[in-house]
């Protein structure tokens, strides 16, 4: 695991696989996880691609933030180091609020954005009095206050009862997140709207949904591609919010026919 220093001095913790003098693809987190979220997505695609995931600010072995985030701060963190590795131009691909990281680099530096994929996000997730109430839980009783609900949305019971491991996998990370990172990454999803501006992207963009998440239904993302021109829109069957986790060869096939190594 390497690190570098955000503009605002906040450590942040990355890791660099595949080919070294490939295309670049960076893969951002979603809310609770950590960049080996991505684990399967790197196995798929690392024989193609110089693969840089990281831990968002709060996440992981990323540093906890003082005060609350916002996208447009983890965005520039996201800038911050594809400069750091002098990285002019990259696919992106981010789910939850690392798509919507995703979105707001496409749509402000686009001149970075190769490709872009959005899953299981939305331009504007859940609402305000939602992570509101959120914050007030994990403020009052801690991560175990919004642990079991959290994993209802992440995976459908049937995957949550025949596969337990991976299921504690994601409990023990919520279990163990530092309550002010956690708290902060909230704040920037509830105060997040980029509806306004998603609809400047000019990068080729791939949307995944799947049938069963709660957290971004599929008419969000429905919505998404439309304010998109000429984005593509993919519906995964039998997965909730974490569909790269509950269907990752499905996922994969995905990725791979839109970058081009199908």
């Amino acid at each position: 695991m390497q690190t570098f220093i955000t503009d605002d001095g906040i450590r942040i913790a990355y890791q660099i696989d595949g080919i070294a003098d490939a295309p670049a693809l960076v893969f951002s987190n979603a809310l609770g996880t950590d960049l080996h979220m991505w684990d399967e997505q790197v196995v798929a695609l690392g024989r193609f691609f110089r693969i840089i995931r990281y831990d968002t600010r709060g996440h992981g072995q990323s540093a906890n933030p003082t005060e609350p985030a916002t996208i447009d701060r983890l965005g520039h963190d996201l800038v911050g180091l594809l400069d750091y590795l002098g990285i002019e131009h990259t696919h992106v691909c981010g789910l939850s609020l690392g798509g919507l990281t995703a979105q707001w680099l496409a749509a402000t530096y686009p001149q970075q954005v190769d490709r872009a994929i959005f899953a299981n996000t939305a331009a504007r997730i859940g609402s305000f009095e939602s992570w509101s109430t959120r914050i007030s839980f994990v403020e009052r009783g801690g991560m175990g206050a919004i642990r079991d609900t959290v994993l209802a949305r992440l995976f459908r019971p049937a995957f949550r009862s025949q596969n337990p491991e991976i299921v504690q996998h994601y409990s023990a990370l919520l279990d163990t997140s530092n309550p002010d990172g956690y708290i902060a990454a909230c704040a920037a999803l509830r105060d997040a709207d980029l509806r306004p501006i998603v609809g400047a992207i000019r990068a080729p963009c791939l949307i995944i949904t799947s049938t069963l998440d709660e957290a971004t239904p599929a008419a969000q993302a429905e919505e998404l591609q439309r304010a998109i021109a000429g984005s593509t829109l993919v519906v995964l069957e039998q997965a909730a919010h974490l569909s790269n986790v509950e269907q990752p060869e499905a996922f994969n096939v995905v990725l791979r026919e839109f970058l081009g190594v199908a």
